[in-house]
């Protein structure tokens, strides 16, 4: 809990009104972790310096109402709930996961859904119109390039056409990671700001650790945070890539550039603040746990989901885990 002094200098610090400042998100990137080991620090408050060059854009970032916004989240949470710092920062994050990006993720299922199910009617409608283009290219006399274009430009315009009709369109699908990284920075840095730039709030958090990270304002020593972290990314990585039977190139080198930096993460978690570690270690364990629950048959027949699933998708995914690595 903090203390009289302490909560005073709080709320005369984040006085924002109304339960709509605790939901504006805004973005940072990972680099925060980064410019950690660089040493750069910036008062939560202060003006940027143009002279700092790469540092400030990141003080000034780090400096934007957004991030204050979520600031004065984390720390409404720690004083309505009266929890020690490391549970309120665990029930933020499942607030957050759990109100914005799940349904997010439940959207993004179904517009994804809309689209496969399209793709027997598109493959239908680029049969009959390579069939209608052939036959033009023969009156008018198109070369094979001319041909190609006008085969293409055409199915474009037909898909396009699908997606409208069906409101499915491919980016809309995209929503999720427009939300859930800016979200995720943010909060990242507003835990950096709160451990390393609020001394009142950082006197606490140095207390309101548990088990083997009791200071929250400095990195975990024993990398038992970092390297959960690292390892339930991995999990979530191997997870997604149990789904595709047979990927192409491409989809292997994302999938293990993804990876890569699924291990990169271990340092960097472990050179910040324990309050930012054990956020990323929970985000990553209730993103995984929502991956989960998306793949149930109840929730496919809530969602109304056009394409049919697995009548025993955790069966099939455990099947699919031991027999890629366990045999």
């Amino acid at each position: 809990m903090l203390s009289v002094g302490g909560a005073d200098a709080i709320r005369s610090r984040y006085s924002v009104q109304g339960p709509e400042a605790l939901q504006w998100p805004d973005a940072i990137r990972v680099w925060d972790a980064i410019r950690t080991l660089c040493g750069v620090r910036r008062l939560s408050g202060g003006r940027q310096d143009a002279s700092d060059g790469a540092a400030g854009w990141y003080g000034g970032l780090s400096d934007s109402a957004p991030v204050h916004l979520c600031e004065h989240f984390l720390v409404s949470v720690q004083q309505l709930s009266g929890l020690p710092w490391w549970l309120s920062i665990v029930v933020a994050t499942l607030s957050v996961r759990t109100l914005i990006t799940l349904p997010l993720a439940a959207y993004q299922m179904v517009v994804l859904a809309k689209v496969e199910a399209l793709q027997a009617e598109i493959s239908e409608l680029a049969k009959r119109l390579r069939y209608e283009v052939s036959v033009r290219a023969r009156e008018r006399g198109w070369t094979e390039k001319q041909s190609r274009f006008q085969f293409q430009k055409n199915l474009r315009r037909l898909v396009s056409q699908l997606y409208i009709r069906d409101n499915c369109h491919p980016f809309k699908a995209s929503v999720l990671v427009w939300v859930q990284l800016p979200l995720w920075i943010s909060l990242s840095l507003a835990l950096r700001n709160l451990s390393l730039n609020q001394p009142d709030v950082g006197a606490d958090l140095a207390v309101g650790g548990a088990l083997w990270f009791p200071d929250l304002t400095v990195p975990d020593s024993s990398w038992m945070l970092p390297v959960c972290l690292g390892l339930t990314n991995l999990l979530i990585v191997e997870v997604f890539s149990l789904q595709r039977v047979n990927p192409s190139r491409v989809q292997r080198i994302v999938t293990n550039a993804i990876r890569a930096f699924s291990l990169l993460m271990i340092p960097i978690a472990a050179t910040v603040p324990s309050s930012m570690a054990l956020y990323w270690f929970t985000s990553s364990l209730v993103g995984f746990s929502h991956n989960l629950v998306l793949r149930s048959p109840a929730v496919h027949k809530l969602l109304r989901l056009q394409t049919p699933g697995s009548a025993s998708p955790y069966r099939d995914l455990l099947s699919a885990f031991i027999a890629k690595y366990c045999r």
